[in-house]
């Protein structure tokens, strides 16, 4: 009996460790370099009108304050209004969510519908406004 506790915890251990590291491996290997923008750059890119920066938040985060002029797209209404992500390919897109994670999820699953340029912001809306950056409260 002992032994077989032993092993299941082994079994677990080794289970474990596997799924980690394989979901380690996907995200590093689904993410270049081309994939990301600094937030300084994203900020830059979209106040110059040379992308659009689109807040892929919740509607309550939104209300935390938004970079003013953003596209809120919700990332649960997403497949819902699709319409509001430029249809031009050539236009850059940027996604920004609270750090990051979100972004960069839904950036693999735009590209996977086609969209090519397209980056995620390093950082967020967190190191937004812990920069003391602009925002505004959306309408």
């Amino acid at each position: 009996m002992r032994f077989s506790k032993i092993s299941i915890k082994q079994l677990i251990g080794v289970v474990t460790f596997s799924l980690i590291t394989a979901a380690l491996s996907f995200a590093c290997s689904e993410s270049n370099a081309a994939d990301h923008v600094s937030l300084e750059q994203a900020r830059a890119e979209f106040e110059s009108g040379k992308a659009v920066l689109v807040d892929i938040r919740e509607t309550r985060e939104h209300k935390t304050g938004i970079a003013a002029g953003a596209v809120l797209l919700p990332m649960s209404e997403l497949t819902k209004q699709p319409n509001l992500l430029p249809k031009n390919p050539d236009q850059p897109v940027l996604l920004i969510c609270n750090t990051q994670n979100r972004s960069k999820a839904t950036l693999q699953l735009l590209k996977q519908q086609g969209y090519q340029n397209i980056r995620f912001v390093d950082g967020g809306m967190s190191q937004w406004a812990a920069k003391g950056w602009p925002m505004v409260v959306p309408q």
